[in-house]
């Protein structure tokens, strides 16, 4: 069992009949258990709790749809309304079982619910288990505006163990794919370099990765945890991922990885645009990218609609877009000012690419 501390939270790495769990639901004996998950993780992980941990028994369930579409303050406010009726206080405990939306929604719900309850996360996917359930961010989303509204407040624990990751089916593997990638290009060029040789899917199982991913998350959001400086690096590939996704939210869903992969690679492409990041390394990553993440075909409208949605990005200032660019592979500058034209070329980039891909 491995122990990581990281703004007030304890992370640990390892089964999780081995870890402090067991002990957390003694401590909580007296009070009432609340389990937040959504329909994938209702069948396929919670029986596996509560056989493994019968305390839980008693435990309300919450049962949250699956979809991004979902992540909204209606559904909050019908959990919030359910809390009240169970008579839930601020002392009882959330158990957050699912992956990102169900982290973000759950530790969302739980820190406004009578000022804030104490909650823990259980990550059952890649993704929430390298970046989304660390690091305190809580949030939800308005319309097609991705996280508009949140919180930064952390779980008491969060508890790593990678037997979930049994019960994904193979795409899901390549939303947390994303963010691992994201980890090399920003801060580690060895991660890179292991992370380009996945090709099957037990690679993806692999705790030492799985560690180091968190422990470079960890390191910057410690050092940062209000996103004023180094964290900002954390959003790359997403200022124009985020775009993505919000664009075709309504129309044609495009997943969380899909998007920061192609956010990454035009994002990438504007830092070799500028002489940021030299010709053969983009190379390098674009192909890497355009491999797992297809480039899609945007038209001039979706283009519009993007940029649009880019002037509203919570990480913007003075009504400007602002982004995380590359000075190779390993490294990386924040708070970069886009221009429209800019991001017009990369779209455009990425369309072509999608031709000449097809």
């Amino acid at each position: 069992m491995t122990s990581i501390s990281s703004l007030g939270s304890v992370i640990e790495i390892g089964a999780l009949t081995e870890s402090s769990f067991p002990v957390l639901l003694n401590d909580y004996s007296n009070y009432n258990i609340v389990i937040v998950v959504d329909e994938n993780t209702h069948d396929s992980c919670l029986d596996y709790l509560i056989t493994n941990f019968p305390s839980l028994d008693q435990a309300e369930i919450i049962l949250l749809p699956c979809g991004e579409e979902n992540k909204v303050m209606e559904v909050c406010m019908q959990v919030w309304n359910a809390f009240s009726e169970y008579g839930f206080g601020r002392g009882d405990l959330v158990i957050n079982l699912g992956g990102g939306i169900v982290t973000d929604m759950g530790g969302f719900i739980a820190s406004l619910f009578k000022r804030g309850m104490n909650f823990v996360n259980i990550p059952t996917t890649l993704l929430g288990m390298v970046d989304a359930s660390i690091g305190g961010k809580n949030g939800i989303d308005t319309g097609p505006y991705k996280n508009q509204l949140g919180v930064i407040s952390n779980p008491k624990f969060i508890f790593i163990d990678t037997s979930f990751l049994d019960t994904l089916p193979e795409k899901e593997f390549y939303n947390g794919y994303a963010e691992m990638l994201k980890y090399g290009l920003i801060k580690d060029v060895a991660l890179f370099d292991v992370l380009k040789g996945f090709k099957k899917e037990s690679d993806f199982h692999r705790v030492d990765i799985i560690e180091k991913c968190i422990r470079i998350k960890v390191a910057i959001t410690d050092e940062d945890p209000y996103e004023k400086g180094d964290r900002k690096l954390l959003n790359f590939g997403h200022t124009i991922g985020h775009a993505v996704e919000g664009c075709f939210l309504a129309i044609s869903p495009v997943d969380h990885g899909h998007a920061v992969g192609l956010g990454m690679c035009a994002e990438a492409y504007i830092s070799m645009r500028r002489g940021l990041l030299n010709k053969e390394d983009f190379q390098t990553i674009q192909a890497l990218l355009g491999k797992i993440y297809p480039c899609l075909d945007f038209s001039d409208k979706d283009i519009e609609n993007m940029i649009t949605l880019m002037y509203n990005d919570k990480k913007n200032e003075s009504g400007k877009i602002f982004s995380v660019l590359l000075e190779g592979i390993g490294s990386a500058t924040y708070h970069n000012e886009l221009s429209e034209q800019e991001i017009r070329d990369s779209f455009h980039h990425l369309s072509m690419l999608s031709t000449s891909l097809n």
